[in-house]
């Protein structure tokens, strides 16, 4: 309405009409992505060129360090890990048509409880398979519980989840940082003790010594758990009788609720597993990276993994391929100068995903004025 009073002010001979597009071809569902971030590229290299760097040099030494070598791979894989889990969580309640922006907090949480697993609630010398399993369902629950708490107000007072999630990522780093620089400090610094090697989440070169080419590689199994979660969301979307209702009720809520479905057990259960995978993404990050609980461990995985939730179109496969790409702008984005290359361009493939998305929902048409 704005646009059309403005344009009719200065005289602009044509009305500008925004319709959504009644259908869209089905190749246009899997080429969009690709296009998309092709061009997100492009305007990367233009900024890049506007900052004096080589965009071709840039690129393709990102692309070395990150997918050049083996050791490269490693290290994607470990930057892709807790970006599958928390893109899978934000998937999860996208589907399902909430808005999780909370899945760093729910991250942070996950972390939380499995910290107190490997510290204080379980003794150093309980055997490995137990005690990670422990740290994963306390990982697990942490997120989980952390999102029903949005979760039950949109449900019960229909409380806009996208301001509770937001603000209960903040709530969350203070709640971690009053336990890293309090109770569970080491020496008052901002982290806690080392967990025991029973927490530790094997890494490829712990098995260096049976197979060779191992050696030297920092990636964990923890990768195993967001392959495995994956695959069993593609199958309960496909599958199961809950997969179908979250699609139905994602797409038309008074529909769903016309057929009988119970929308509040829907949207709890789906926020519940929303944050749930979200906090095993923190939970194999303090497991199988720095072996800790401290501040500011996570880079902002739980954000960058509404990016790529968007850009993989919400399909549990995709995410892995989407998150080992964003993955590699980490990796690749702190082996060369200027610092920040890599926040640009998630930034600048954000507000492209975002722009297009809209161009290939919406269309624009010029009408002449009488």
């Amino acid at each position: 309405m704005e646009l059309e009073r403005l344009t009719s002010r200065i005289g602009f001979p044509y009305h500008i009409r925004v319709e959504r597009r009644l259908e869209q071809p089905a190749w246009m569902a899997w080429a969009a992505p690709v296009i998309l971030v092709v061009l997100a590229l492009a305007v990367g290299g233009l900024l890049l060129r506007l900052a004096g760097a080589d965009p071709w040099f840039v690129y393709r030494r990102m692309a070395s360090a990150a997918f050049g070598s083996r050791y490269g791979w490693s290290d994607t894989t470990v930057k892709a890990t807790p970006l599958i889990l928390a893109g899978l969580g934000v998937a999860v309640a996208f589907r399902m048509g909430l808005w999780n922006i909370g899945a760093e907090g729910q991250l942070l949480l996950g972390a939380f409880m499995a910290t107190g697993v490997a510290l204080h609630w379980l003794p150093p010398e309980t055997p490995r398979p137990l005690m990670l399993t422990a740290m994963a369902l306390a990982g697990f629950a942490g997120g989980a519980l952390w999102a029903l708490v949005p979760g039950l107000l949109k449900a019960r007072l229909n409380v806009n989840e996208i301001i509770t999630t937001l603000m209960l990522n903040y709530v969350a780093a203070f709640w971690n940082n009053y336990f890293i620089y309090g109770p569970w400090s080491l020496r008052g610094f901002g982290l806690t003790a080392q967990f025991p090697k029973s927490a530790w989440l094997p890494r490829l070169a712990d098995y260096g010594k049976a197979v060779p080419a191992f050696r030297g590689l920092t990636a964990h199994l923890g990768i195993l758990l967001g392959v495995a979660a994956a695959l069993v969301l593609w199958v309960v979307w496909r599958r199961s009788k809950w997969g179908f209702e979250v699609r139905v009720i994602g797409d038309n809520p008074n529909a769903a609720r016309y057929a009988g479905m119970n929308l509040t057990r829907n949207i709890l259960l789906a926020m519940a597993l929303s944050g749930g995978l979200a906090g095993l993404a923190g939970m194999s990050e303090v497991a199988g990276v720095v072996h800790r609980l401290q501040e500011r461990f996570s880079p902002g995985y739980g954000f960058t993994a509404i990016i790529i939730a968007w850009l993989a179109k919400l399909n549990p496969l995709a995410v892995i391929l989407v998150a080992y790409l964003f993955g590699g702008l980490l990796v690749g984005g702190d082996e060369i100068q200027p610092a920040g290359i890599a926040q640009m361009l998630q930034g600048t493939i954000l507000f492209v995903v975002v722009g297009g998305e809209m161009l290939l929902q919406y269309r624009v048409r010029l009408e002449r004025r009488p």
